[in-house]
C-alpha cells in the first residue's frame, strides 16, 4: 500500500498538542541540532539535503493532508480538541502549504567536533511558533546518514594508518565494500545510509544507494562493484563438484576483478588444493585478479591462515616496510562480522603476522548501516530561544540528574578560528568578525544551497 507522505502526521504524538502549551505571545521558537558527545569526537554532517528534498520541500500541506490529519488524531487522542487544525489551516492558506521556517546548517560533509552545533531552525511566521519543533521528529532522523558517514570515515583513518605503515595507500577507496542492503531496516534507509557510506569510500552493492546519490546529490555513479559469488551460486554444483564451480567462474569472468566465496565446506582446503594446486595455473594466467573470500570463522585468526596458504600456494614479495604481498594475480576479502572493533582487531593480526593490509579488503553489512544509533554520536535537538513581544529570551536544558544532557541557550553560530571550530552566540561572532559557518539551506518551502557528492567528499577528505 502507497500512503501519500502527509507531513503533518510525521511526527511524535505528543507534538500535537504543544501549540498548546507555549507562553501565550511566544512568537518564534529558535533550536538547535548538535552531536553530544559519542563513539567519536568528530561528526560528519551529511544528509539534511536528502531529508529536506524528500520531504519538505514546495508546498507540502494540502487539504487532504489536514483533513486525514484530524481523523487520525481524533481516534488517536480521543478528542478533536488537541489537533491545531488553525495553525494547518493557516499554513494552508497563507503561505501555500509551505512550511514557514528557516533551516541553516553547515555544509554537508562538514567535520565538526561533537559538541558543537550543527544545524539551527526557527519560525518565520509569528503566529506559528509551534511549527519550529514540531518537525524536529523528522529532522533529527539526520543522525543515520550522519553516523553513517562518520563511521565510515573513522574506518578510513584505521585502513589508511596500517595501509601506511605496511604498504600503501593506493585504493584504499575501495578497501570497505558496503554488503548492507539486506540488513537494512527498508529501502530507504539502505539508500541513504549506503550513501553516506560512499562519502568516503567508492565500493558497494547497495544499489539504492545509487540511485539516492543520482537523484538527490547530482552523482551519475557514486559507487562500483565486481562480479562475486554467493554460497547459492557454490554449493549447487554440489560438495565434490567445487572446482568446477570455482573454474566456472573464472572462465565465465576471464578479466578483470572476480570475487569467490571459498568456505562452503572447507576455506583451507580449497586455498591449498582447489585454488593452489587443481585451479593454479588457471589463477595465474587470468587477465585479472582472483580475490578469495572467506566467510565464517573468528576473523583475525582466518584471514591470517588464508593468507599464509594463499602465500604458499602462490608465493609472495616483501615490499619496502618489510611486509608480504600476495602474488598480485590473488587477493582476499573478508566480509563477515566486520564493523568498526573488529576491523583494527583484523588488521593488527595481518600486521602482526608479517602481512600488509593491502592485501586484504572488507565487505561490512549491518555492521555498516545498522550497528548504531542516534545515541552513537548522541544526536539531539533542543530548543534554545524563544521570542515574546519581539524580544529574544535565552532558553535551555540542565537538568541535575545528568550534566551530559546541559544544551545550549541563546542564538548560536558555528565559528572557525585557528583552524578549530566552536560554537558561540551570533552577536558574539559579529562582534569578533567571525564568519557563521551555518548557511541558510532552507525557507519558507524553499531549498537555498544543494551540495553535489563531489564536494562533499572533498570536504570530508580535506577534514
Amino acid at each position: 500500500m502507497n500512503v501519500p507522505f502527509n507531513p503533518i502526521v510525521a511526527t511524535d504524538s505528543y507534538k500535537v498538542s504543544h501549540h498548546k502549551q507555549y507562553p501565550a505571545n511566544t512568537e518564534a521558537i529558535y533550536s538547535f541540532l548538535e552531536s553530544r558527545g559519542g563513539q567519536w569526537e568528530e561528526t560528519v554532517f551529511f544528509g539534511l539535503q536528502y531529508y529536506l528534498m524528500q520531504y519538505l520541500e514546495g508546498p507540502v500541506v494540502t487539504r487532504e493532508n489536514i483533513e486525514d490529519a484530524a481523523d487520525d488524531f481524533e481516534l488517536h487522542f480521543g478528542t478533536p480538541d488537541l489537533y491545531n487544525r488553525t495553525g494547518w489551516e493557516r499554513i494552508l492558506n497563507v503561505h501555500g502549504g509551505r512550511l514557514p521556517v528557516k533551516i541553516c546548517a553547515v555544509p554537508e560533509g562538514t567535520v565538526v567536533p561533537t559538541h558543537n552545533v550543527l544545524m539551527t531552525i526557527e519560525n518565520t511566521d509569528p503566529q506559528l511558533p509551534w511549527v519550529s519543533n514540531y518537525l524536529e521528529t523528522l529532522l533529527s532522523m539526520v543522525w543515520y546518514p550522519s553516523t553513517v558517514a562518520t563511521q565510515s570515515r573513522e574506518m578510513k583513518k584505521v585502513l589508511g594508518r596500517y595501509l601506511t605503515e605496511t604498504g600503501g595507500i593506493d585504493g584504499i577507496d575501495f578497501k570497505l565494500h558496503d554488503f548492507g542492503f539486506r540488513g537494512s531496516t527498508s529501502v530507504e534507509s539502505a539508500g541513504i545510509g549506503g550513501l553516506a557510506h560512499l562519502t568516503s569510500f567508492k565500493g558497494t552493492d547497495t544499489m539504492q544507494a545509487l540511485v539516492c546519490a543520482r537523484k538527490y546529490y547530482d552523482e551519475r555513479m557514486a559507487g562500483y562493484s565486481i562480479p562475486a559469488a554467493e554460497h547459492s551460486t557454490i554449493t549447487s554444483w554440489g560438495r565434490k563438484n567445487e572446482a568446477q564451480a570455482f573454474g566456472n567462474m573464472l572462465e565465465q569472468f576471464p578479466t578483470g576483478l572476480v570475487a569467490v566465496v571459498s568456505d562452503s565446506y572447507d576455506i583451507f582446503a580449497a586455498c591449498r588444493e582447489l585454488w593452489g594446486e587443481q585451479l593454479r595455473e588457471k589463477v595465474l594466467a587470468r587477465d585479472g585478479v582472483l580475490v578469495v573470500r572467506p566467510d565464517s570463522g573468528y576473523p583475525p585468526e582466518i584471514v591470517v591462515k588464508v593468507l599464509d596458504t594463499l602465500g604458499e600456494k602462490f608465493g609472495f614479495s616483501v615490499n619496502v616496510q618489510g611486509y608480504k604481498v600476495l602474488n598480485p594475480k590473488v587477493r582476499v576479502i573478508q566480509g563477515d562480522g566486520i564493523d568498526y572493533e573488529m576491523l583494527s582487531l583484523i588488521l593488527e593480526a595481518i600486521k602482526q603476522a608479517g602481512w600488509s593490509a593491502e592485501n586484504v579488503a572488507y565487505g561490512s553489512g549491518g555492521g555498516l548501516l545498522q550497528k548504531l544509533n542516534r545515541d552513537t554520536q548522541k544526536f539531539a535537538i533542543k530548543n534554545c530561544a524563544v521570542r515574546h513581544g519581539g524580544v529574544w529570551q535565552d532558553v535551555m536544558k540542565d537538568p541535575v540528574t545528568d550534566p551530559g544532557k546541559r544544551s545550549k541557550a541563546g542564538r548560536l553560530a558555528l565559528v572557525k578560528a585557528d583552524g578549530t571550530y566552536r560554537t558561540i552566540r551570533e552577536n558574539e561572532a559579529s562582534r569578533l568578525g567571525l564568519a557563521n559557518e551555518l548557511l541558510p539551506v532552507f525557507q519558507n518551502g524553499e531549498i537555498l544551497a544543494k551540495y553535489n557528492l563531489t564536494e562533499v567528499r572533498q570536504r570530508i577528505a580535506a577534514a
